[in-house]
């Protein structure tokens, strides 16, 4: 039987891991009643979190682990493909190496864990003072017709993701948004022009 290659994002593992542990826990809340006992209110499900632990071997292995590496450094949840957990939206939670990596040998550990938010992670993109047919609204220093894109900040984003999504500098992207007193401090809904 083979399984189902582990996959989050766009990234696809050469092959799976050796070692997942998937836990769930419920979250309970403990009440004192009378005579010394207690009563067990559930608070619902918790999140759930797989860990597990792998190996890339071969001449390509250091490359493979650091391809995994930029996964992590991207940020924000996306879809976890996974052979024993159900497919669904997880954030990257860490990525730790376990032994001196080697050109041909990185033996690393991972933890994902539940998003149960429903936030998708996608882009929705805004026209902001595009000009109607016939209209001529250039001016000195701007184009014709030019349009600015406006992006809306989803939970979990950062100026630093969002400018690379958009492939532009985080630099430029803060000089183009001067609404914004903290780069390091944006929340859902802010609208951010994207240069």
């Amino acid at each position: 039987m083979r399984l189902t290659p582990m996959r989050f994002k766009d990234y696809t593992w050469p092959h799976n891991p050796e070692v997942y542990v998937v836990e769930r826990q419920r979250r309970l809340a403990v009440h004192p009643v009378p005579f010394g006992r207690c009563v067990i209110q559930d608070l619902g499900s918790g999140y759930q979190v797989l860990r597990g632990e792998g190996v890339f071997a071969g001449e390509n292995a250091y490359e493979q682990f650091r391809q995994l590496a930029e996964v992590f450094r991207e940020g924000g949840s996306g879809l976890l493909v996974h052979p024993v957990w159900q497919t669904e939206r997880a954030w990257f939670a860490s990525l730790t190496v376990t032994e001196e990596p080697l050109p041909d040998y990185v033996r690393y550990r991972f933890e994902f864990w539940e998003d149960w938010n429903g936030y998708d992670g996608g882009l929705t993109q805004v026209d902001v003072g595009s000009p109607s047919q016939g209209e001529n609204t250039s001016s000195a220093g701007t184009d014709a017709g030019a349009e600015a894109a406006v992006y809306l900040v989803k939970k979990g984003d950062t100026l630093w993701g969002i400018a690379k999504r958009h492939g532009v500098s985080l630099t430029a992207l803060i000089a183009a948004n001067p609404q914004i007193k903290n780069p390091n401090l944006i929340y859902p809904g802010d609208r951010v022009t994207i240069p």
